[in-house]
């Protein structure tokens, strides 16, 4: 439904946009500033070393790398070309230099870029990418891959379509995890599940990625989102809070933070708004977190969940996310697909 993929989108941004000025905090400097729970947008703190200057309701590089990963998805009909992927990474982040901006490529995405506009061949330039770039971007090609019903073999297009859009900057087999855990989630609820039928979807789609790429050590994601749902299952959202940031972790580790987003809405399953929140006030890498729990809620309760105050928000950015996520439907509406 175009109002879940819309959602999605718009999930992700307002995610990434309440979490931008708590991104990389610690979760005892959130709460001496803003309490336990943020309750809004807020701007970043003087000194912040990453988002220091941005105003309120601005988004970081989770949401700019997903629209773009979007919009190339969308010039190709479907398909992603490594190369040009690399290309497009590299020209936003001099934009993003140019605007002043400390929000810049992550370092298994900036690592494998540069590998490849030095000739190295794109499936081997992300082969040690294992932090969570791929995961914080993929969510259009959970909007634009999922026939329904959902099936194991749609499961299986579904990772190859992650692994295409993400083996250039993280090919190994956990960030593959992360990608599509997350892929999978959204692809799960734009067909009609919940929280619940979303990230079983998301586990399942977890183990089949992890046997793709390179190996590197590291916790299995699938696992980790199993055992971090469970964790918070009956909780308060300060207990889920607490429990997030010193057992999952909330750092740039993909069997961190992806685990910590699906433990989120595992927390908060019915509010989508009220689970960015929650994400955006963990501390550690919490704009992905909340950018990634945001996408998910979004594509199982549609864009009519979230506050109306925080779409004109996001929409004020001039992003045109109503567009890029009709567009990304429409390949998903295809027989074909």
């Amino acid at each position: 439904m175009k109002t879940r993929a819309r959602g999605a989108l718009y999930g992700l941004a307002i995610g990434d946009a309440l979490g931008m000025p708590t991104q990389m905090l610690s979760r005892a400097e959130i709460t001496e500033r803003w309490g336990g729970l943020l309750r809004g947008f807020e701007p970043a703190p003087p000194g912040h070393p990453i988002a220091a200057g941005m105003p309120a309701g601005a988004v970081t590089d989770d949401t700019e790398q997903a629209v773009l990963l979007g919009r190339l998805l969308v010039r190709g009909d479907g398909a992603i070309d490594p190369r040009e992927l690399a290309a497009a990474l590299v020209s936003w982040e001099h934009d993003m230099a140019e605007r002043g901006s400390l929000d810049l490529l992550g370092p298994s995405t900036k690592r494998a870029v540069a590998a490849v506009l030095a000739g190295t061949l794109p499936e081997e330039a992300g082969a040690s990418g294992g932090t969570n770039g791929a995961a914080m971007r993929i969510a259009p090609v959970g909007i634009a891959v999922g026939p329904n019903p959902l099936t194991r073999s749609y499961l299986l297009t579904l990772v190859d379509h992650v692994v295409a859009a993400s083996r250039v900057t993280h090919n190994t087999g956990i960030a593959l995890a992360g990608a599509a855990a997350v892929a999978a989630a959204v692809s799960a609820g734009i067909s009609g599940a919940g929280i619940a039928g979303a990230t079983a979807l998301a586990i399942d789609a977890a183990r089949i990625a992890a046997d793709r790429g390179h190996w590197v050590a590291g916790a299995d994601v699938a696992a980790r989102i199993e055992w971090a749902t469970g964790l918070v299952a009956g909780r308060t959202q300060a207990q889920a809070a607490e429990l997030i940031y010193t057992l999952v972790g909330t750092s740039l580790a993909t069997q961190e933070s992806v685990p910590a987003a699906f433990a989120v809405l595992a927390a908060v399953p019915g509010d989508p708004w009220h689970a960015c929140l929650l994400a955006a006030s963990l501390g550690g890498d919490c704009d992905t977190i909340a950018a990634m729990a945001g996408a998910i809620a979004g594509a199982c309760h549609g864009v009519t969940a979230f506050p109306p105050k925080a779409i004109a928000v996001i929409d004020a950015q001039g992003l045109e996310l109503a567009a890029l996520a009709d567009d990304l439907y429409a390949l998903r509406s295809r027989p074909s697909r």
